[in-house]
């Protein structure tokens, strides 16, 4: 297929292929086509350029406590599995007949302990690990919103586990004091459907149910007055981002 010729279809896989949602052979498919056509090549550089940066823009986060405790759980279970290889080899020097049956004897008791403090500190570390896994939030649905330049905007995505639309401002645009935007759900062949107002804080978080967005193929942000539209009323103001939501599915 000749994506060259049909720049929307070119736009929305390059995005897919930088956020890692476009999976499996249609990804092959996407990565041949980038290594033989200079054009598909170009969009998927543009768009991982601007995913990128989106790091950049986030204000850093100390680490919490808890993170560095693991971090020294993981470095003592390294160190008793060093201690215990050591002592596995010192044992193994020991069993010769020159050292006699005691002192390797002794020598296995030794191990058999650090193999024991090992396993322990192991154990912990895991559940700690399970435990921040199953903290993190679930990505079901992701978008990228962008203005009339294509320009990133605005990164939305859909937690099921928490019901949370996450949104997360990647762009300069400034609405003023008097004004405020609201998001959109445009489902095919229905009204605009508001998911919420937005205040103008980087990142925010808009209670959501996974009704709200299935089979939703477009999210939209409209400029609207202060405290936005009134529930019931649909999009007064002009669209100032737009983007497709794409469901992942893995």
């Amino acid at each position: 297929m000749n994506l060259v010729a049909h720049p929307e279809l070119l736009e929305l896989l390059a995005a897919s292929h930088a956020l890692g949602t476009l999976r499996g052979g249609a990804r092959r498919r996407f990565e041949t086509l980038a290594r033989e056509q200079a054009p598909v090549r170009a969009a998927a550089l543009v768009w991982q350029s601007r995913l990128a940066s989106m790091t950049e823009l986030q204000a850093p986060i100390v680490p919490d406590a808890a993170v560095w405790t693991r971090i020294r759980n993981m470095i003592d279970a390294e160190q008793s599995q060093h201690a215990i290889e050591r002592q596995r080899d010192a044992a193994n020097a020991a069993a010769r007949p020159q050292g006699g049956w005691l002192r390797s004897l002794a020598l296995w008791r030794g191990a058999t302990a650090a193999g024991a403090l090992a396993t322990v500190l192991a154990v912990g570390v895991g559940l700690n690990l399970r435990g921040q896994l199953n903290d993190a939030p679930a990505v079901q649905y992701v978008a990228v919103l962008s203005d009339d330049q294509a320009a990133a905007s605005m990164l939305v995505t859909f937690d099921p586990r928490k019901k949370q639309l996450v949104l997360q401002r990647v762009g300069s645009y400034s609405e003023g004091s008097d004004k405020s935007l609201q998001l959109w759900a445009l489902p095919p062949g229905g009204a605009p459907r508001s998911l919420g107002v937005l205040d103008n804080a980087p990142a925010l978080r808009l209670a959501a149910s996974e009704s709200d967005v299935h089979e939703v193929p477009t999210l939209a942000v409209t400029l609207e007055a202060k405290g936005g539209v009134p529930p019931g009323s649909g999009p007064k103001g002009p669209v100032v981002f737009k983007g497709a939501l794409i469901e992942k599915t893995i």
